[in-house]
């Protein structure tokens, strides 16, 4: 079999049960890959890790034909990724879900052996939120250029990167300031609001977005991409100015499924964001691992510390289950400021007691150290009668009874 997994391989006399046939002939496998994800309307990203995942398993595996393994090598891959080349969790169950998918819905192959497969458990980890200062600090340092309001606007929406840079000029209101975020996660549209402080920013970024399409116009260029069969439904929609990228790329490219043959004005690559905020971190100094998802996580979690109800963060963030949005209760309930540390409170007894030994008079002191051939300068009165030996941190009525119903 070829790289690209053509099917040259002829079987092993495994018993499967096809569920579909196989594919067309003359088509290789990762073509009927592609083939197939396209068809089911899987997102170019996940095309992408897909393909990627199976040329990589064709690889290992000497680029024998997958219907001549089974469970053996599929397991063994894995484990090659998890004890040798030590992937993350989450990559772990995307290789599984490629490897999965291929046998599945290209070879139409069901074994029973593709239910037994374990997938490594995820880990709830509590995100990177900036403070208030700090998103300040970060946004200062954007400057005012395109790359600055994309990062304002998703801090001030909520909106994930892909969100906003694919952001379509009819899905922009600025009368009732609210953006409509179309095919976000999951293939779900919501509604988000507007920052009014981002009005004329906005309006000179249309103002700058038309020119160009009046250029591509002037010049007889085809017009953006358009999602799924809408091109052939519209057939000028794709040259219209209601669906234009509000971030358009400043060049032309080819579409990455199609090729070379269709050409069209591509929205603002998300790596140029990606950059310059990383630049912007390092220059203002944070001390946080924060990436362009930080300031969506920064938004909710700031919502909520101004009395949000967490329903309408779950709907600004388009969460499914409100128990994916109550991550950013316990961002909230790590950085309470309203339980002190007991050391809080022996330290603030230390001081006094230190403030009062300077306060007394040095005859004493040196009357005592005289007496005592042990003694040093500095060594700690002696104990009052009914003083406990180590003094602790004194006990307030709100913190007792924060710590009674703690308990």
């Amino acid at each position: 079999m070829d790289e690209d997994g053509g099917a040259s391989g002829s079987g092993s006399g495994r018993e499967h049960r096809p569920r579909e046939a196989d594919p067309r002939p003359g088509l290789s496998l990762l073509g009927a890959l592609r083939e197939r994800l396209r068809y089911m309307h899987y997102s170019l990203r996940t095309e992408e890790a897909y393909v990627f995942w199976v040329r990589h398993y064709l690889r290992w595996a000497g680029h024998r034909h997958p219907r001549t393994m089974g469970a053996a090598e599929v397991q063994a891959f894995l484990s090659m990724l998890a004890n040798e080349r030590r992937v993350a969790a989450a990559t772990h169950r995307q290789a599984l879900s490629a490897l999965l998918f291929l046998y599945r819905e290209v070879l139409g192959v069901e074994m029973p052996w593709l239910q037994e497969l374990g997938r490594p458990v995820p880990h709830r980890r509590i995100p990177v939120v900036l403070t208030h200062v700090e998103v300040q600090a970060l946004l200062a340092r954007m400057g005012d250029g395109v790359t600055g309001l994309l990062a304002r606007l998703l801090y001030g929406t909520g909106m994930r990167l892909l969100e906003g840079v694919r952001l379509r000029v009819k899905d922009v209101d600025l009368v009732r300031h609210v953006i409509v975020v179309r095919d976000g996660k999951g293939g779900k549209d919501r509604v988000v609001m507007l920052p009014r402080s981002l009005d004329g920013s906005l309006r000179a970024q249309l103002r700058h977005a038309h020119a160009l399409w009046q250029e591509d116009r002037d010049h007889g260029r085809s017009g953006v991409h358009l999602p799924h069969a809408l091109a052939a439904k519209y057939k000028r929609a794709a040259e219209s100015w209601p669906w234009f990228w509000v971030f358009p790329a400043p060049t032309l490219s080819s579409d990455p499924r199609s090729g070379s043959d269709a050409v069209h004005r591509h929205h603002l690559h998300e790596k140029r964001l990606q950059r310059d905020l990383r630049a912007a971190v390092a220059a203002a100094r944070i001390a946080k691992p924060a990436t362009v998802h930080t300031l969506r996580h920064s938004f909710a979690t700031h919502l909520l510390q101004a009395g949000t109800d967490i329903r309408t963060v779950q709907q600004l963030l388009g969460h499914a289950d409100v128990s994916t949005t109550m991550i950013y209760t316990h961002v909230l309930r790590s950085a309470a400021a309203g339980t002190s540390s007991p050391l809080d409170g022996l330290m603030l007894t230390m001081d006094d007691r230190a403030a009062g030994e300077i306060d007394r008079p040095r005859g004493r002191i040196e009357e005592r150290n005289e007496d005592d051939d042990d003694a040093h300068p500095g060594d700690a009165r002696p104990l009052r009668v009914g003083e406990p030996a180590f003094p602790c941190y004194r006990a307030t009525p709100s913190s007792t009874a924060r710590a009674t119903s703690a308990s």
